[in-house]
């Protein structure tokens, strides 16, 4: 038996219809895991047919997590289909233009920061109401590049990354002697099309002119899955003293 064994447990996975999320949630439920799938759009629905499809069980909650009403809903969704909730997998997001600051305006800096930070606070808040009085839980929080570094995106987006970098590392040592772990992956490139295209529209290319020498140092552009690998791991017993972690998955870019 591999030493990623997720049997039994319930996870949350954000932005599962698509990219790092639906790979995280197929490869959940591959693994043992019951799993909601969370996405503002009706794909999450086509990720639990193909979970299902496969022998897998998981179920679809459709909306904005931005608001918290909704976070709170999906938490609660969880806990009242399967009993509990062990992970929580704060993988949704969106790209800025890759625009600085003096480019920013109110619209994109709120719109970033609603998905990339307000959410997964939501969120984690939530889910710890869940997870202390069990005494364990794990909540992964997928960061970027851009979390750790200050070269890889725009202003907006760089900011949304880091503040999640910064929940990650209080809630580990907030809660870690009461059962509570919480770690961040940082990717680098990933080959999601819904991302591509997110960057593609109305993109900043003094930003873009800015930043091109960075990005060239970039090694590869990774596949979905291979975020998904670490997710798992961080979200499984193998990983128990793995907490406030910060981990480049970005094939050696933030080496350079």
């Amino acid at each position: 038996m591999s030493v990623i064994d997720l049997t039994g447990k319930v996870a949350i996975i954000t932005g599962g219809g698509s990219g790092i999320g639906r790979a995280s949630a197929q490869l959940f439920t591959e693994l043992g895991a019951n799993v909601v799938v969370s996405d503002i759009a009706q794909t999450a629905d086509e990720t639990v047919a193909s979970i299902e499809a496969s022998g897998g069980t998981a179920s679809a909650m459709v909306g904005d997590i931005g608001d918290v009403a909704v976070a709170d809903a999906v938490v609660a969704a969880a806990v009242e289909r399967y009993g509990r909730l062990d992970v929580l997998v704060n993988n949704a997001g969106i790209m800025d233009h890759f625009a600085g600051a003096a480019n920013v305006d109110d619209a994109l800096w709120e719109r970033i920061m609603r998905v990339n930070l307000d959410a997964p606070f939501y969120l984690t808040r939530a889910a710890l109401k869940v997870m202390l009085p069990q005494g364990s839980g794990s909540i992964v929080n997928v960061s970027s590049a851009a979390g750790i570094r200050g070269a890889a995106a725009g202003a907006a987006y760089t900011a949304s990354k880091h503040g999640l970098v910064g929940l990650t590392r209080n809630t580990a040592y907030m809660y870690g002697k009461q059962g509570i772990r919480a770690n961040a992956i940082c990717p680098g490139g990933v080959a999601t099309n819904v991302m591509t295209e997110d960057v593609q529209r109305g993109i900043d290319h003094e930003g873009l002119a800015a930043l091109g020498p960075v990005h060239q140092g970039a090694l590869r552009n990774a596949e979905p899955i291979e975020q998904a690998n670490l997710a798992a791991f961080l979200a499984s017993d193998a990983a128990v003293n793995v907490n406030g972690a910060i981990i480049p998955n970005d094939g050696g870019w933030a080496a350079g």
